[in-house]
């Protein structure tokens, strides 16, 4: 069976949401064309089935909408001054003023007058009356079907002035719209940026310069002092710092050595690195998060579903409502020629611009202002709930603690060693992936004890594992399980009771007949860990809750530490994912912080999932609803500011959007609204709304 083509464009000129939804029609009438996906908010076009560019550039002609392979990184970029629909607008104006000259001279009546009118909206309205007729034959309402019939009504009418000047400022009005988008869009620019487009390889033991998409996994990088890393890998030769700021968000640059891992786009600053690659261009970390924030900003918020639903529903309203304005007075008073011209004031005032962008313009540039600072939100709908969460649940280990724990205390008991001991558990931790079976195997390195790797091992999910280490069955877990398997006497557990309440864990070894020893393990907790709860409970987060598999007593200490408001110990996966849904029972929104792996049930489950070190985890990136970074807590509540300054901004920009038309449709009771107000007020609203939504750039950590 034949695969399917599909492919993906970068947009150029795509600034109104209307014709963005006509442009994806038109691909989709292509005979070729299987489907088509069209993301407003990154200017991006996903075509499956065959359609060359021609055709795509064709079906985007109506606009001037360009298509370039999402590849590409050439960028077009249009002076104001030259596009062709400002050209229009800038001569359109110079015959309004002649117009207004000749009025003065000849007075409004006169054919010259007229004519130079007439021509400028002719000149200004071109393109919008061109596709107004069209969506008028289909019954099709947008905001040119509207300015079609409010132009020339006024012209019918004889107010051809009024035409002009209406024509003229909804070009400046269409201009502030493509602004505002342009410039929302930066963000995915900026980051498409990061990387640079070739790379310095070693290959046959001579250095090339290829183009990023030539080099394969396995290359060996060239680095210099000062230059940056184009491609994902591991460092295979050199010692440097390396700026990861473009990546994780983080402000001070990291120590990198021999089998570190590096990001694409970060800057390498200090000394020569030889870097594998392990990546493929489209699979490294930068390209990731480019598709996931344009994913981001393809899927609608709520609040933005609520917009176009209203949308749908509203301009029918409105022509409607126009109708009602030009006849009912007109049969009641009689006069046509003045309520005519308030119905068509009122379809103008009411041409849906503002409220249509009132949502995705904000939404676009929060996602965009999060990702430069190394937030990773992958939808308008997390970024809006994350400004409704009431609670917080965090796992603990790597979370609220470094997730680098250090062996404190060794107990070895029934005349076995410490060094034995080690050996032992060592063994059986040498399979394992827990956090505390690195700080055993770090120990037994430390201290020189010859590991061998248990043979036969099996982990048992929140419980321990096992495996034959000296040809005996070794049992490494929690208290709970070992108690299980052999007794604890008394005063071991009364032992390890008084580890777990100094906020240690307690590993206990056993083989099947005979308990070998235990083994405290420390993780301290972060830096910034007490601050950041801190900063939380003054935004307004009063409940903060710590999920973990620990004993309670280590719990409760750590808790103590950082002021917590709840704990729940000795959680299994699964227990984590019930604690979850009794938090949200609780207290309605709560979201999640964890490591990405051993909490996806809950982050699954949370209202928002929260992941830490998101760079170079794809587990993180796949699973969370939002991913910080850089592995940096401090990044917590700035996003939550963010969310709720987003989700303030739009409902001021619905109500900027409405409020300013509803005092403009007041205007008719006392019969003063004029097409001028009309255009103003929608102009108005439009530039109030991007004005307001472009402060989210302004928000920082």
């Amino acid at each position: 069976m034949k695969k399917t083509n599909t492919q993906e464009y970068r947009l150029q000129n795509l600034s109104c949401a209307n014709c963005a939804m006509k442009f994806e029609k038109n691909v989709q009438s292509i005979p070729t064309v299987e489907e088509v996906q069209l993301n407003f908010g990154a200017a991006k076009l996903t075509v499956k089935g065959d359609a060359s560019i021609e055709q795509l550039c064709e079906a985007g002609a109506f606009d001037g909408i360009k298509v370039v392979p999402a590849s590409s990184r050439e960028e077009v970029h249009i002076p104001f001054y030259m596009k062709k629909e400002n050209i229009l607008a800038g001569i359109s104006l110079l015959f309004v003023i002649a117009g207004y000259l000749m009025s003065v001279l000849q007075g409004e009546d006169h054919i010259a007058t007229i004519g130079l009118f007439f021509i400028a909206i002719v000149i200004g309205g071109f393109t919008i009356f061109k596709d107004g007729f069209k969506n008028l034959f289909h019954f099709e309402f947008d905001m040119k079907t509207l300015m079609t019939i409010a132009v020339i009504g006024a012209a019918v009418i004889g107010e051809w002035k009024e035409g002009a000047v209406v024509v003229f400022l909804f070009a400046v009005s269409e201009a502030l719209e493509g602004y505002s988008m342009n410039k929302a869009r930066q963000s995915i620019r900026q980051l498409m940026d990061i990387a640079p487009a070739t790379a310095l390889v070693r290959r046959n033991g001579e250095l090339v310069e290829l183009a990023t998409e030539d080099v394969q996994i396995g290359d060996v990088l060239i680095v210099k002092p000062g230059q940056k890393i184009a491609m994902d890998g591991e460092i295979v030769g050199g010692m440097s710092t390396v700026n990861q700021a473009p990546i994780t968000g983080e402000s001070i640059p990291v120590k990198k050595a021999v089998g570190d891992e590096v990001f694409a786009g970060t800057l390498n600053e200090e000394g020569v690195l030889e870097v594998n690659v392990t990546k493929h261009v489209k699979d490294t970390t930068i390209a990731k998060i480019i598709t996931l924030v344009e994913e981001a900003q393809a899927e609608k918020a709520p609040s933005q579903k609520f917009v176009d639903k209203f949308a749908k529903y509203y301009t029918p309203a409105v022509i409607l409502i126009a109708i009602i304005v030009a006849i009912v007075p007109s049969l009641i008073v009689g006069d046509w020629h003045h309520w005519i011209y308030q119905g068509l004031a009122v379809l103008v005032v009411g041409c849906p611009c503002a409220l249509v962008i009132s949502t995705p313009v904000a939404i676009v540039t929060a996602i965009g202002n999060a990702a430069r600072q190394g937030v990773l939100i992958k939808g308008g709908i997390h970024l809006e709930q994350l400004g409704h969460i009431e609670a917080i649940a965090f796992d603990k280990t790597g979370t609220l603690t470094k997730g680098v724990p250090e062996v404190t205390n060794i107990l070895a008991l029934q005349g076995t060693s410490e060094e034995l001991l080690i050996r032992l558990v060592a063994g059986v931790e040498h399979s394992s992936q827990h956090p505390l079976a690195k700080a055993i195997l770090n120990y037994a390195e430390n201290a020189s004890i010859i590991i061998e790797k248990g043979i036969d091992f099996q982990s048992v999910t929140g419980k321990g594992a096992y495996a034959t280490v000296d040809f005996q069955q070794i049992f490494v877990g929690s208290v709970q399980w070992i108690q299980e398997l052999t007794d604890i006497p008394k005063d071991i557990l009364k032992e390890v009771e008084s580890l777990q309440y100094e906020g240690k864990s307690v590993v206990v070894a056993a083989s099947k007949t005979t308990l070998l020893g235990i083994i405290a393990i420390a993780d301290q907790v972060r830096s910034n860990s007490r601050s950041v709860l801190q900063d939380l409970q003054s935004i307004g987060i009063k409940n903060t809750v710590m999920l973990t598999g620990d004993a309670k007593p280590t719990a409760e200490t750590i808790a103590k530490q950082l002021h917590l408001t709840d704990i729940k110990a000795d959680l299994l996966p699964e227990d984590k994912l019930e604690a979850m849904k009794e938090l949200q029972q609780q207290y309605g929104f709560v979201a999640m912080v964890g490591d990405g792996v051993n909490d996806a049930p809950a982050l699954a489950a949370a209202s928002v999932g929260i992941a830490m070190g998101g760079a170079g985890t794809d587990t993180a990136l796949e699973t969370a609803d939002v991913a910080l970074m850089a592995d940096d807590l401090g990044k917590l509540p700035y996003t939550i500011r963010l969310s709720r300054k987003t989700l303030r901004i739009i409902k001021e920009n619905i109500m900027f959007a409405l409020g300013l038309k509803i005092l403009a449709l007041l205007l008719i009771i006392p019969g003063w609204l004029t097409l001028w107000i009309a255009i103003f007020a929608d102009m108005g609203a439009t530039l109030l709304v991007v004005l307001n939504s472009l402060r989210l750039i302004r928000i920082q950590k």
